[in-house]
């Protein structure tokens, strides 16, 4: 395994979108957002041919550079997805969004506490690709996937937006809120204690130091990241969904962020996804945020939605939240294969 970096048998091209939805976003964000797109072996030789899509979101606090990260003993995504094509998988454009906030990531929906990231994804970036790349613009023809938040972005995406996307992937994506997000809600208490109960004097000095010195950092930055995303006021005033001090559960909060748990979900979309070519679903069965848990009741959610058993690829494997990463490009050939037509 090189520890550099590989010639590819596609190419990839950087582009930067202005977009119009985050223009003016409640954090202060950039507008104008980097997007990678990944051409495949062929793309350039065969000028008449049309190809199907696959759009990759980040994991919460990923921006579209990490892609391009290399760990020891293992090749970033971009290259595997494009090993993935030489090995055989039918070829498609790979799309690599970027959807990154001041607080780490949108969970890739609209909120008055982050701003338009749903519409920047569906109405900004799908026809930007299809406008400048040789794309099969039928959500029949288009999937999306991810890993964690953006297995999550990816589950309710083909849900709100079946006009385009016809397949999705979603790898230990968050879903079943009172196990992946309730125990988490105690230790951010305890370490609120630091903070007199105030997340804001948190945050102020997170801003002040170098990131993740101290222990509460990764605990705090992803609960008021999400509570911005799902549980922010209409003028961007941002509630947690429990009491700071005592942990008890704000039930009118609190209703807000189950109303985005995928799992509850499923049966009002109950159309929409049996309307999709393929759903695969994957986690490890030691996942630290117990999304095996969730992985397993979305799984029975689509089939009490009636999604046929031949649309569903579902597995639980031995391993944590972190270093799924090989399981990708496993996602990715599958989708293609069932987007290729």
């Amino acid at each position: 395994m090189l520890p550099w970096s590989a010639d590819l048998a596609g190419r990839i091209e950087e582009h930067v979108i202005s977009s119009e939805s985050l223009r003016g976003n409640p954090l202060g964000d950039p507008h104008e957002r980097p997007v990678l797109v990944y051409l495949p072996p062929g793309y350039d030789g065969e000028p008449d041919r049309r190809y199907p899509s696959v759009y990759v979101i980040q994991g919460y606090t990923g921006h579209v550079a990490m892609w391009r990260n290399r760990s020891a003993f293992r090749q970033p995504f971009p290259e595997r997805a494009d090993a993935v094509f030489v090995n055989g998988a039918p070829p498609a454009v790979v799309v690599y969004v970027d959807a990154w906030t001041s607080y780490g990531g949108s969970q890739f929906v609209d909120s008055p506490g982050t701003g338009r990231y749903h519409s920047y994804l569906c109405d900004e970036v799908v026809p930007w690709v299809d406008g400048r790349f040789r794309t099969l613009p039928e959500a029949a023809h288009r999937a999306i996937m991810g890993k964690s938040s953006g297995g999550f972005g990816a589950m309710i995406t083909p849900m709100l937006r079946p006009d385009l996307f016809g397949a999705l992937a979603t790898h230990a994506g968050d879903a079943l809120y009172e196990y992946c997000y309730i125990p988490e809600f105690p230790v951010a208490v305890r370490h609120l204690r630091k903070y007199d109960g105030d997340i804001w004097r948190w945050w102020a000095e997170f801003r002040q130091r170098e990131a993740f010195t101290a222990e509460e950092d990764m605990s705090l930055v992803t609960l008021l990241g999400v509570a911005a995303c799902f549980s922010a006021d209409g003028d961007g005033t941002v509630h947690l969904p429990f009491d700071p001090v005592t942990a008890e559960l704000r039930p009118d909060i609190w209703r807000r962020w189950l109303d985005w748990d995928p799992v509850r979900m499923a049966p009002a979309h109950a159309e929409a996804l049996r309307g999709l070519r393929g759903i695969w679903i994957d986690a490890g069965t030691r996942d630290e945020f117990y999304l095996d848990l969730g992985a397993t009741a979305f799984r029975s959610g689509l089939s009490a939605a009636g999604v046929p058993d031949d649309l569903i690829h579902f597995e639980l494997f031995e391993a944590g939240h972190m270093g799924i990463d090989y399981r990708y490009p496993m996602s990715l050939a599958w989708l293609c294969g069932r987007i290729a037509k």
